[in-house]
This record gives structure tokens, sequence and C-alpha cells, in this order.
């Protein structure tokens, strides 16, 4: 396992958990374009005799949101994802936080979630696996949400994430096809995640500020965007801020006006996209939303608010105390779901 000795500096280590793994973190994703693709159609008309679905497939959300009686309805939802870090403990931190980051994207409070890996056997030693679920159980709680068994395979590449089951009000969900014109638009956690993440995982340098930030929960932003009246909201992983962003302009029927040089980022994102740590997926990202996109910002901007996140913050329309605003809505143009400006 490695040991996390700060930014810039080499970890000195056994086993360097990303060397196992084609992809890492949310970057790994199947790509937004084809993922879209493979599940249109799987959403039809509920049975009337269930629960009412408040919140399905039909556009995309972070979670699935089943009521249950006036006051209280049940959020759903699973993530799972190869290391993005070296170190074990931190890779169970990350993905446990990010997990429960959907929940937090929908108003909610994550209750019970149950573990899902997929471990190497044979290359792996399962007290590295051991390492990795002792930093999911400590964000379990640290968020007071209960972390109760799961289910494991042998399989080829180490992966962990969680299944996480919440609750919340009906009249204080958010969800990404409810923005409105003429609204703020606040981002609860700085970009840069992604270029970082692909430089360690290509040099074995560690960035304690990304960890910071990957194992920083979303409870306290998520209660603060509902405190305010914010109705629309998703969090910011592997699309990106632009393609998390036209997922909720495109479903809500409105446009965003983003302002680039509001947008915060973690120290040594520019420098690492100077030097090309950029992913497959933040590529991909970007060719998908170009079509829906009017640019007047250069490439290199284009991608540092393209870049895959793992574990990001909450992009939220409405202004979140604490937080910057990074544009506002307005009413939907033609084909153009966000402006860069």
């Amino acid at each position: 396992m490695t040991t996390t000795t700060g930014p810039g500096v080499p970890a000195p280590t056994t086993r360097r958990l990303t060397q196992y793994a084609a992809g890492g973190g949310c970057a790994c994703k199947i790509p937004p374009g084809e993922l879209e693709g493979i599940v249109a159609g799987l959403a039809g008309p509920a049975d009337p005799g269930l629960p009412t679905l408040l919140v399905g497939l039909d556009d995309g959300d972070d979670a699935a949101v089943v009521r249950l009686d006036e006051r209280t309805a049940v959020v759903t939802t699973a993530d799972f994802f190869t290391p993005v870090v070296d170190d074990a403990y931190d890779f169970g931190r990350i993905a446990a936080t990010n997990a429960l980051s959907d929940v937090y994207a929908m108003g909610g409070r994550p209750l019970v979630a149950v573990n899902l890996v997929a471990w190497p056997r044979e290359r792996l030693p399962v007290e590295v696996l051991g390492e990795v679920l002792r930093g999911g159980l400590d964000v379990g709680r640290a968020a007071g949400c209960h972390v109760a068994g799961g289910h494991s395979i042998d399989g080829p590449e180490p992966t962990y994430g969680m299944a996480v089951t919440g609750t919340v009000d009906p009249a204080h969900l958010l969800r990404n096809d409810a923005a409105e014109p003429g609204l703020p638009i606040s981002l609860t956690k700085p970009l840069g995640v992604g270029v970082l993440n692909n430089r360690h995982k290509s040099t074995g340098e560690v960035f304690a500020q990304a960890i910071a930030s990957m194992t920083t929960l979303n409870a306290a932003a998520s209660l603060a965007a509902v405190a305010t009246g914010a109705r629309a909201a998703t969090d910011v992983t592997g699309f990106g801020l632009l393609g998390h962003l036209h997922k909720m302009m495109r479903a809500s029927g409105t446009t965003a006006v983003l302002d680039a040089a509001a947008v915060p980022y973690l120290d040594g994102a520019r420098e690492a996209l100077r030097d090309g740590y950029v992913s497959g997926g933040t590529r991909r990202n970007l060719d998908w939303v170009r079509p829906h996109l009017e640019a007047g910002v250069g490439e290199d901007e284009l991608l540092l608010l393209a870049d895959a996140q793992t574990s990001g913050g909450l992009l939220v329309v409405g202004e979140v105390p604490g937080s910057p605003v990074v544009g506002e809505t307005v009413a939907a143009r033609d084909g153009v779901t966000v402006v860069v400006r």
C-alpha cells in the first residue's frame, strides 16, 4: 500500500492499486452518449399497483426515488469503480463518499449502504481489500449511514463501491429536470481531480488536495441547497461539469450561461492539463457536449470544464451560501444547452 506524503511527492509503495486497472474512478464510466443509447427504451409506464416512482430512468438523474407517503420517499443508488489512488484506505473512502453523493444530490439523507466488491484474489492480498473496506466503513460512520454487509466476487480488476438507500421529503427533492430560467448556478467543490488523478496514475505523485476534495461529503452542501429552496441539482462526476450541466439543462428545457473565470480549480490542475494528463473520458465528455455548446473560450479551458471528476461537488440551480456562483440559467436557446463565456 502507499503512504500519502503531500502534494507532488511520490509515495513509497510496495504496490500501486492504480496499476491493476485500465481506468480509474468515475473516468472509467461508459461514455455518456453510448450509455444513453444502451438504456434508451428501458423506461416505460409504471405499474399502477406499485408505489409512485418519482424519479426513474427518464432523465438520467443521480438516483431512483419512490414515494412512500406525502412526507417520505426512498432514494436508492449504486456506484462503484476501479482505483483512482494507490492507497487502499483512501480508495475506500473516495468510493464510499462518491456513492453517498448520489443521495445528497437528490436532497436526501443516506441511511444504509452495502458494499460492492470485485477483487483479483490471485494478484492482490485480501488484506489490501480489508483496508479498502475499512475506508468505506469510516465514511459511512462519518455520514451517519449504516454499512451492513454487501456482495463480493473474484474479478480481474480491483473494484469497490456501494449500493446506498436513503430517504427524502418529496417536497424538498432535488432533481435534474427542475431548473428554471433566471437563477444562479452554484458549484460546491473545485474541479481538477480528473487531471490530478491521471497524473497520479502515471507518475505516482500524490495530491493531498485532490484526496481531501474527493473524501469531503456533500452532506452540508445538500442541506444548504435544500434550505435555500433549490429544486434542481446534480453532482459532478464522470461526465464532467459540462456533461452534467448539459444533462440538467436538456432535461429542464433551459440553457446555462457559464462564467469560465468563476469556476474554481484545485491547485495543480492547470499544470496537469498543460503537461498532458487528460483522460480519454474527459475528451469523450467534451465531444458529447460540443454539438450543444456555444463556447467563447479556448480548447484547454473546455477540457478542464469537461474534466471527468470523481466524487465531485454539487451543481445547484440556486445560490448556495459559501459556494461560488459560476453562471446562470436562461430561457432555452435552440439546440444550445450550455454557453461558456
